[in-house]
């Protein structure tokens, strides 16, 4: 099947939410989500994500949708799962402690690739930590939190805007290659308040999870197709489909040998890699002579900008590498810039993005960290002192 078969142009949307708005970025990732066509939230309420599901309590029955509060965030990642094994696009967000609680069904929706979208809006922690303040913490915990060998897909907005335009982008990659995605926004940008421009329906082409051409009795669930993604048969709709965490073959029975999780598992992760560049988004400023990159993502990204911009003022040559995309990281994008020599990587934890980085460039450029143990934001001097 064609990229352009797997696509909708025309989600069904309120066109009426079309326009400049000057919206909370809470509120914008709700749109996100409303315009491509998410129609089922589970949730529970936690700081600083409940304006989403504030948002969606009032938005989705308007269009048709359903949302449900449930008790608590494992039966919230459950729910979504099994909302979207019945043909719903569907969301969750909560915050640290309740991402924490979503791992387990966060693998469990990986393994049987039922695509869904979770939203973590990022606080100080661990455990309850700073509820109201800002956190970039759950970095290491979004790629490697859920048991076993996975391999997510993380987004970081920057802005209400891309709050926007990244839930929309993560609902498109969730459905196209059938997997879980995650929006790893923080506090500050899901509390700002911004403009952000709704296209109207149909601008932003949105991927259609791929369907079976086969006659239901030669139908295979886990089959993969050229790309790696089975075609997804829905509950009811005449196909046997079996739904299973344990590793299975490509019928979903279960076989839990060394040679059926010699051909799952791998295949998991290669449909992913293997179509990085349909999802992969990065943002490149004045790197073109930089000899020192900052690496920051989310609100950390903008101050990193302004930093960038003193440093330039200074004479420095330094330039800015912002993966919105954080999960695969970017690494060839950021392997071309050989030119660079050190690289300092801001963000709001004490060294989780860093040590991907260093990974990366350490055997061409020094790897320096600026970051806090949340509640604050690096400033600008900061960043510009350690590219000196």
């Amino acid at each position: 099947m064609s990229a352009s078969q797997n696509l909708v142009l025309h989600p069904e949307v309120d066109a009426s939410r079309t326009g400049a708005h000057f919206l909370l970025g809470d509120h914008a990732c709700a749109e996100g989500a409303l315009y491509a066509g998410c129609r089922f939230f589970a949730g529970y309420p936690i700081t600083p994500a409940t304006e989403i599901s504030e948002h969606l309590a009032e938005r989705l029955p308007e269009l048709g949708g359903q949302f449900l509060q449930m008790e608590d965030e494992i039966a919230s990642m459950a729910a979504i799962l099994g909302a979207s094994v019945a043909g719903a696009k569907s969301m969750t967000a909560t915050s640290g402690p309740g991402f924490s609680l979503m791992m387990e069904n966060l693998g469990l929706g990986y393994m049987m690739e039922v695509p869904t979208v979770v939203v973590n809006v990022q606080r100080g922690g661990p455990s309850t930590g700073l509820p109201t303040s800002v956190g970039q913490q759950d970095m290491m915990q979004a790629r490697f939190g859920s048991h076993g060998d996975i391999t997510m897909i993380a987004l970081a907005p920057k802005s209400p805007q891309e709050a926007f335009d990244l839930t929309v982008h993560a609902f498109s990659i969730a459905e196209r290659l059938r997997t879980p995605v995650l929006v790893m926004m923080d506090e500050v940008v899901a509390h700002m308040h911004e403009r952000v421009v709704i296209p109207p329906p149909g601008e932003i082409p949105i991927h259609a999870r791929p369907k079976p051409d086969v006659a239901p009795a030669k139908y295979r669930p886990y089959k993969p197709g050229p790309d790696l993604v089975p075609p997804m048969a829905l509950a009811g709709d005449g196909f046997a489909v079996r739904f299973t965490g344990l590793t299975h073959d490509e019928t979903g029975k279960a076989v839990t040998t060394y040679e059926a999780q010699r051909l799952l598992v791998p295949r998991l992760r290669e449909k992913i890699l293997r179509n990085r560049e349909t999802y992969e988004r990065t943002e490149l400023y004045r790197t073109e002579d930089a000899s020192t990159l900052v690496v920051a993502y989310g609100i950390t990204a903008r101050v990193a900008r302004r930093a960038v911009d003193l440093a330039r003022a200074k004479g420095q040559p330094v330039g800015l590498f912002r993966p919105a995309t954080v999960w695969p990281f970017p690494e060839e994008k950021l392997r071309s810039l050989h030119h660079v020599r050190k690289v300092v990587v801001a963000e709001i934890n004490l060294g989780q993005v860093l040590l991907e980085v260093e990974r990366i460039v350490g055997r061409y450029a020094e790897a320096i960290h600026v970051g806090t143990a949340g509640g604050k934001v690096p400033s600008p001097e900061a960043i510009v002192e350690a590219c000196e």
